[in-house]
């Protein structure tokens, strides 16, 4: 019922060298606090004939005890013991970074309630130790963030094009839609002029077979704009990397009128009106999908993954200045993001909460 332990405290000091036993103070404990159901984990099971015995012995309120198997999920440790010594290690910030499977976590991360909930009643309660998977979690977030996150257009890693035949210093604004799935959302002004930002994946020089986005004599769709056409490129000199892409626009097939039909369609920012952000894309953070499983005497932390959290300094269209700490929104394109609790004015952070599907990244990964 108790043991004996000549240590001190953290919070009696030396007042007491006894201490009740779990199997004694468990039941005590819920009969005192008046808990109706006292839902345990599989392994207290063979400890439930004794929970039962001493609340029967004493005579007081009997809880009903229930067991069921605890969660968990791919590429991921749950214990609280192992978080701690990634915090006390300085792995990860504490325990409120976006990689930590903690409440604080999971909200820095942008993971939305709902798609907690939902991801929680979808697994219901079983008797089967197993371990979910990590990208079952995704999809329920994702799935609420579809539903509730504002669109925006942010490029993470910038490649300069210009639009030679359209007008210098001319700025027109387009209407894009803040969110397909709930049109009470409305609709933005998107500032458009001669130099735009695009992605650097999507523009290639020599083209791999299946890719429809820009490449020398390619025509694609700007995203809410136009129909565009590469005729050049401009190099660094001394890498060889391309630094300019330069096109022209067919002022005829703004976006919503009938015209001819293209295979891919891109996002972009404008170069005049963009706001600097700082991007930290978050991935898996082990690099085995049961870390918990590591052989006798080998740290589990042999198994971090290096590339967990990636920083990249990105363009946003100027709507994003004014995100507050929390913020959700999907990067059209790219997946969703939230805004992280610390912003600095001069450049706003954001932390990706989960991808978008993404089928030439796929076909890219089997390459």
């Amino acid at each position: 019922m108790y043991r004996i332990l000549h240590t001190e405290h953290h919070r009696t000091s030396n007042d007491w060298c006894i201490y009740p036993l779990y199997d004694w103070a468990h039941g005590e404990c819920d009969s005192i606090e008046g808990i109706t159901h006292s839902i345990s984990t599989l392994e207290f099971e063979d400890h439930r004939p004794l929970y039962n015995w001493f609340l029967e012995q004493l005579g007081i309120f009997h809880p009903q005890q229930i067991e069921f198997d605890r969660l968990n999920l791919t590429y991921t440790v749950l214990s609280k013991r192992k978080l701690l010594l990634l915090v006390e290690r300085g792995i990860v910030e504490g325990w409120d970074d976006a990689r930590m499977p903690t409440l604080s976590g999971m909200r820095r991360r942008g993971y939305s309630p709902e798609g907690l909930r939902n991801f929680a009643r979808h697994l219901g309660v079983s008797k089967t130790n197993g371990i979910t998977l990590l990208e079952k979690l995704e999809y329920y977030i994702r799935e609420d963030l579809n539903k509730t996150a504002l669109r925006v257009m942010a490029v993470l890693r910038p490649l300069k094009l210009i639009l030679t035949n359209y007008p210098e210093g001319q700025v027109e604004f387009l209407e894009a839609v803040n969110n397909p799935e709930d049109p009470s959302q409305g609709t933005r002004p998107l500032p458009f002029g001669r130099v735009l930002w695009i992605e650097q994946e999507d523009f290639r020089e020599v083209p791999p077979k299946g890719y429809y986005r820009l490449f020398p004599g390619n025509e694609v769709r700007l995203r809410y704009g136009y129909i565009i056409k590469c005729h050049d490129v401009v190099k660094d000199s001394a890498t060889g990397e391309v630094t300019e892409v330069h096109c022209t626009y067919d002022p005829q097939t703004h976006s919503g009128q009938q015209t001819q039909k293209v295979k891919s369609t891109i996002h972009w920012v404008s170069a005049t009106d963009a706001i600097s952000i700082e991007v930290r894309l978050y991935d898996k953070l082990f690099t085995v999908e049961n870390p918990n499983e590591s052989p006798e005497g080998e740290d589990f932390t042999m198994h971090l993954n290096p590339n967990s959290l990636e920083l990249v300094q990105g363009k946003a269209e100027p709507a994003l200045a004014k995100a507050q700490p929390g913020d959700r929104f999907q990067f059209e394109r790219l997946g969703y993001f939230c805004a992280d609790k610390v912003m600095r004015a001069e450049q706003p952070v954001f932390n990706r909460t989960v991808e978008l599907r993404d089928t030439w990244a796929k076909v890219q990964k089997k390459a």
